[in-house]
């Protein structure tokens, strides 16, 4: 941590700073997923040993922990554990956007960009602008958490302030406010499709929308806007204090930086125009060819090479015309450059997905999701109480078991149709989910970003723990969750509809 020397003593600055100084205490990230894999292992042989399972929501499938301590399970570990790696969901998208990303920062594109935008713009629009761009950015699904932060935190430095902050506010917004947006996204339907079938269990003639919760989602950004600004302003900002690096100084742009961003800005037109004739007709080439949708379709699923090229073109067009590139050994030698900054990232996706992988594989996540659903059915709450007690079951969730889709496959089956028997709809349920499934996500070391994040952060302070991180991270997601629990409160207490056609209660 990094305080100011006024910075007064309260209790909150004091359980920070606990949570800091014990998660710093811990092993090396690298020594840490090591001990949690070798303790699922050990786990998986425990809980196996005495019969520890659970009856799958919705089928009579008996879901029981797998024991990985054995012939089958050690097959299993070695067989899989190049798969695990080369199959870890962030390392391909880190590698291929950060060709584009570091390119465009080796070139000095970004800092010249910054120069003409960022620094023109009000300083304290910065942080809602940031926050904002965090949520709406999930529209480009998990891309968002490898593009954004890194340019947050190179527009934090540009302006004086500590760009770890940067790092910190914008994955909060990523992770925090996952469900939250303006628009729809891909996760609207992935969803829907797990509710809709959930909700057949108790009305077989049930049919859903993905807008069934648009409105309730508009304003949450709006809400978690707010509530992120709060606290990067009140806790964030004042625990990391100033910069003690490198600060790069914002000198005016040079005449070769203006012709350079003068290019740049060209070719990122043309190729967004382009890009915009793919998938704006409803017959594009980059829409689903069968049903010529746009939120699953290939353009959706090639999120990431696209944004490679969206940085990488108008990174080059910059390079040639600034004369920073001069031959392609230029751009070769800082793409070699900036992958090189993220060695210690690719060390650690390697150890954090042979835990992963474990952790899945032994059922332990589904198991204790399950048994958290039976727990909050047997408090035999109602109305208002019972909704955010799901809530609250779901966030403890997300701890275990990050993936959105694998999560709501547990829980929908018995929620849905047990919220339909009390004659609420299953966007209300959808919606208490969605605010779960988001809140711990900033915290919990099973979203296989957080250790990109502990990777960026180390770019600016070599030195920085798991410890600081959370203790960081932390504000936002008791924040978020508040502000969201309230809003959610008033929503339900109003009895005002979730989306266009979908309400509260059963029609």
């Amino acid at each position: 941590m990094n305080q100011t020397e006024s910075k007064k003593s309260t209790f909150v600055t004091r359980f920070l700073d606990f949570i800091e100084r014990a998660g710093n205490k811990l092993p090396d990230p690298i020594t840490l997923f090591v001990i949690m894999a070798i303790l699922v292992l050990a786990l998986s042989w425990l809980l196996s040993t005495i019969g520890l399972s659970a009856i799958k929501p919705g089928t009579d499938e008996t879901i029981t922990v797998v024991n990985l301590i054995s012939q089958d399970g050690l097959i299993l570990i070695l067989t899989e554990m190049l798969n695990n790696f080369t199959g870890f969901p962030p390392l391909g998208m880190v590698i291929v956007t950060m060709l584009g990303i570091g390119l465009a920062e080796q070139t000095g594109l970004i800092s010249a960009m910054m120069k003409k935008t960022v620094m023109a713009a009000p300083e304290k629009l910065i942080v809602p602008v940031l926050i904002l761009t965090g949520l709406v950015g999930n529209l480009a699904a998990d891309a968002a958490f490898i593009i954004l932060p890194p340019i947050a935190a190179l527009i934090f430095m540009s302006i004086g302030r500590n760009p770890i902050a940067g790092l910190i506010v914008t994955y909060a917004a990523v992770a925090g406010g996952f469900s939250a947006n303006l628009l729809i996204s891909s996760l609207d339907v992935l969803l829907l499709g797990i509710t809709e079938s959930a909700a057949r269990i108790a009305d077989v003639d049930y049919t859903g929308r993905a807008t069934m919760n648009y409105y309730f989602l508009i304003a949450s950004t709006f809400v978690l806007v707010i509530c992120g600004t709060w606290v990067t302003k009140k806790f964030t900002e004042p625990r990391f204090g100033d910069f003690k690096g490198t600060v790069d100084q914002l000198e005016p742009l040079t005449s070769l930086e203006k012709k350079g961003l003068k290019w740049a800005t060209i070719v990122a037109l043309i190729y967004s125009i382009v890009i915009a004739f793919t998938v704006i007709p409803s017959n594009g080439l980059l829409r689903d060819p069968e049903t010529g949708s746009f939120l699953n379709s290939p353009f959706m699923t090639g999120i990431v090479p696209i944004m490679l090229f969206f940085f990488l073109l108008p990174a080059l067009a910059y390079g040639i015309a600034s004369k920073e590139v001069k031959s392609d050994k230029d751009v070769a030698e800082k793409i070699f450059k900036s992958i090189a900054d993220m060695s210690p990232f690719i060390v650690l996706a390697f150890v954090a997905s042979q835990m992963i992988a474990y952790f899945n594989w032994s059922n332990i996540g589904s198991i204790m999701a399950i048994k958290g659903a039976e727990f909050l059915q047997a408090l035999n709450f109602t109305g208002l109480p019972m909704i955010i007690g799901f809530i609250i079951i779901c966030a403890f969730v997300n701890l275990l078991i990050a993936s959105a889709s694998a999560k709501w496959a547990l829980l929908a089956p018995i929620f849905v149709p047990m919220f339909m028997y009390l004659g609420y709809s299953p966007a209300i349920t959808q919606a208490a989910y969605r605010v779960g499934d988001s809140i711990t996500n900033p915290i919990t070391p099973m979203l296989a970003y957080f250790a990109i994040l502990l990777a960026f952060a180390r770019r600016y302070d070599k030195n920085i723990g798991i410890g600081t991180l959370i203790s960081a991270l932390l504000p936002y997601s008791i924040v978020f969750a508040i502000g969201w629990i309230i809003l959610f409160a008033i929503w339900f207490l109003f009895d005002l509809p979730l989306g266009p056609g979908d309400f509260i209660h059963l029609k």
